[in-house]
C-alpha cells in the first residue's frame, strides 16, 4: 500500500476528485483552504490580501498498481496549468487495518 499526498490550487476544486474517483481510487481525505508555497517557482498561496489563493490537499491510501495512473494523470493536469501548482507525494504504509 502507498500513502499519496497531492497539494493544488483551489482553483482545480472537484477535478483532483474526479480524477481519483475515474482511475477506481475510492477513499480519500481532503483538507481546504491550506496555505502554502511551492519548492521551485510556486507562487504564495495564503489567503492574504497580498497572496489571496489558498490550496486544498488529499490524502489517499491506495494499492501500489494505482499509484503510476494517478501520477500520470496529475503531471498531465500539471503540465496543462502549471502556474496553478499541483504536486503529488508518495511513500510507503506499513500498517493499514
Amino acid at each position: 500500500m502507498k500513502a499519496m499526498f497531492i497539494a493544488y490550487n483551489q482553483a482545480y476544486n472537484e477535478e483532483i476528485v474526479q480524477t481519483l474517483q475515474d482511475l477506481g481510487q475510492r477513499g480519500f481525505t481532503r483538507w481546504e483552504d491550506i496555505e502554502g508555497r511551492g519548492h521551485f517557482n510556486g507562487q504564495p498561496r495564503l489567503g492574504s490580501h497580498a497572496w489571496p489563493e489558498l490550496n486544498h490537499g488529499i490524502l489517499a491510501v491506495m494499492p501500489d498498481e494505482k499509484v503510476a495512473p494517478v501520477l500520470e494523470a496529475l503531471k498531465v493536469k500539471d503540465e496543462a496549468a502549471p502556474d496553478l501548482g499541483l504536486r503529488a507525494f508518495v511513500w510507503n504504509v506499513e500498517t493499514y487495518y
